[in-house]
């Protein structure tokens, strides 16, 4: 019984902090963006983004953006989001060593679908 409220415990703890990660790193002012007609890149894999998706987001897979030719120009404003927000941290800082200079995390995708209007 004790093995299990410590696991319980420290498995609360981690979810604390992945948490707090994931949105401390999303980006300001993501709706004024959003208004400027930003990219929103959706970097989870092409099942997750066939399971839903924000209407007019362009799907590229993490495991892809390094290789994959990009269809925008580089200095276009991309918003990148995922599933709970930390590829499209990952994602951030392969779009900007690509050489894109606007590039904003939006974290997860369910999270930015909020800013945009429908």
């Amino acid at each position: 019984m004790k093995t299990i409220l410590i696991t319980i415990i420290v498995l609360g703890v981690l979810y604390v902090f992945y948490k707090t990660y994931s949105t401390s790193h999303v980006d300001n002012d993501l709706s004024q963006l959003i208004d400027k007609n930003a990219v929103i890149l959706d970097v989870r894999t092409k099942v997750e983004f066939e399971g839903g998706h924000i209407k007019g987001a362009v799907n590229i897979p993490l495991s892809s953006l390094r290789t994959v030719a990009l269809p925008f120009d580089s200095n276009r404003v991309i918003i990148t989001c995922c599933s709970h927000g930390l590829r499209s941290i990952k994602a951030v800082s392969v779009l900007q060593a690509r050489g894109f200079k606007q590039v904003h995390n939006g974290g997860a995708w369910t999270d930015l679908d909020r800013y945009i209007k429908h």
